[in-house]
């Protein structure tokens, strides 16, 4: 049995917030120290196969770590030593926010699903960028999702990414504009064309470079081709799709799907992977899968979709510290099964 397991009934008895700050604290214990160097020696898949690049940055994996995991970029080298190939921190605000009322982080464990209202609990962009700028560097892309302070107007939205922007640039690898996070006030305004163009038009003349945007799997498809239109108008470098959804699906079984906020995990998986493919499918934009990404099975049908790179949370949750060792040892399984020299010839071979 692994350690993971003996780890997970204890860990499950914990409300989700205190058992992620505790695992949190204990990733924060490594980072490093020598335990850091033998974790990267047991997770850590090498295998040329599974070198990728998009938007301009080169992967050694397409494995990575979604916004919402390390909030604070307290953990990236550790989470490179578990064997992910790029990390996703925030999202940032430009203003420190402590998030929503607790409880706020729900299982669902007989459907392999968390439901969260976190409200983007963050440091604020000053203490993240420092972070960032002044910390030890992983040899993996980092990127800064960045996000409306919960304080600012919506017509005041372009000038807050800015700022936050600005703040953590010079500590990151890309950069991905968060419209879509459905726990905090006024996101939903921020996904119409003209609030969308405002802010990522104001982010190209800043200088943001790769800039990326996460697309809601909430938006009615007309609604998907008018970002898409953007996207290709201002010529950014990628789309994350998706974010978690307020929907419902008829399958869940956890008495938990009635709280309010952002599903995630295994059951959105096929919603995800229908988005990636729906906009793989109007654009040559790369795409970052993300939505129940818990196996290499799953990280493969989004591969194939059309998703360049993929990303993942809940899974982790799930499937503890091995998960990117094991999606990344069944891709290679994958790709020597159906004859690709590498993930870049699968990608969106199913289209």
């Amino acid at each position: 049995m692994n350690p993971y397991a003996l780890a997970k009934p204890f860990l499950f008895s914990l409300p989700p917030e205190t058992a992620h700050g505790t695992i949190h604290g204990l990733l924060k214990t490594v980072r490093g120290t020598p335990v850091e160097s033998l974790l990267e020696r047991r997770y850590r898949v090498t295998d040329p196969r599974l070198a990728t690049s998009a938007f301009g940055l080169d992967f050694s994996n397409p494995v990575g770590i979604a916004a919402g995991f390390d909030k604070n970029a307290e953990l990236p080298t550790v989470l490179t030593a578990l064997g992910f190939g790029h990390v996703e921190v925030g999202g940032v605000t430009a203003k420190p926010q402590t998030g929503n009322p607790r409880p706020r982080m729900f299982r669902l464990p007989e459907d392999g699903a968390l439901i969260n209202r976190m409200g983007l609990n963050n440091d604020g962009a000053d203490v993240v960028g420092k972070r960032l700028s002044t910390g030890a560097t992983p040899d993996i892309p980092v990127g800064v999702n960045l996000a409306l302070s919960e304080v600012t107007p919506t017509e005041e939205a372009p000038e807050d990414y800015r700022y936050t922007y600005e703040r953590v640039a010079d500590g990151a690898d890309y950069f991905v504009v968060n419209v879509s996070c459905p726990n905090s006030e006024g996101f939903r305004d921020l996904q119409n064309r003209d609030s969308l163009e405002a802010i990522l038009g104001t982010l190209v003349d800043a200088g943001a470079n790769p800039l990326l945007v996460k697309l809601s799997p909430d938006l009615p498809d007309p609604a998907v081709e008018e970002a898409l239109d953007v996207v290709n108008d201002l010529d950014l470098d990628g789309i994350i799709a998706s974010n978690t959804t307020t929907s419902r699906p008829d399958s869940l079984q956890n008495p938990n799907q009635a709280e309010r906020g952002g599903l995630s995990g295994k059951p959105i998986e096929s919603a995800a992977t229908d988005m990636i493919r729906f906009i793989a499918e109007r654009t040559d934009a790369p795409i970052v899968g993300v939505g129940g990404v818990s196996d290499a099975e799953s990280a493969y049908r989004k591969i194939r979709a059309g998703a360049s790179i993929v990303q993942l949370y809940t899974g982790m949750v799930y499937e503890g510290p091995a998960i990117a060792r094991n999606i990344n040892r069944g891709l290679v399984e994958r790709l020597e099964r159906d004859g690709f020299d590498s993930v870049a010839d699968a990608v969106g071979v199913d289209l």
